[in-house]
């Protein structure tokens, strides 16, 4: 007991215990603060262009729409069907969907199924110059958790005579 004695009454002594408490609150709050600043790991996504089609037309398999030259003399709209999965084959749900060129442009999310339908709206129709026999579309998704993903040339429109 007498080596408590001098401890209990030193008042240095003391405030040690009160300090190691202020400390360890201290780093606690720096550690949180620490581990709430690290981003969220983020994944691959895979895109498909499933089908595509002229203005409200029947989709069909693939990316590519056929225009005649008669129809490519004006504006027209186009519509394409993607699917957006991860890299284990689910669904990307509310992924932002942007389809752009020639002229045109299309946005959406994906639905629950990861599935979205993009019509050009009649303000942004697609347009083929007179002596231009083809062009592209490019597309552009950003979905939570997962890396920005870009595909020049996803969509081509072909003008047959």
């Amino acid at each position: 007991m007498t080596i408590l004695k001098p401890i209990i009454n030193d008042e240095k002594a003391m405030e040690l215990p009160i300090n190691m408490v202020v400390m360890l609150v201290v780093g606690m709050v720096a550690l949180g603060t620490l581990i709430s600043i690290i981003p969220t790991p983020t994944k691959e996504m895979s895109v498909f262009v499933e089908r595509s089609a002229l203005g409200g037309g029947t989709l069909q398999p693939g990316n590519s729409i056929v225009v005649n030259a008669r129809t490519a003399e004006n504006p027209f709209a186009i519509t394409a069907s993607v699917k957006v999965t991860d890299s284990d084959g689910n669904p990307v749900r509310n992924a932002n969907i942007i389809l752009s060129g020639l002229g045109g442009a299309a946005s959406s999310t994906t639905d629950v199924n990861g599935l979205s339908v993009l019509t050009t709206p009649a303000t942004s129709l697609v347009k083929l110059d007179p002596n231009q026999n083809e062009g592209t579309m490019d597309l552009k998704i950003l979905a939570d958790g997962f890396y920005d993903y870009e595909k020049k040339d996803a969509v081509m429109i072909i003008k047959t005579r």
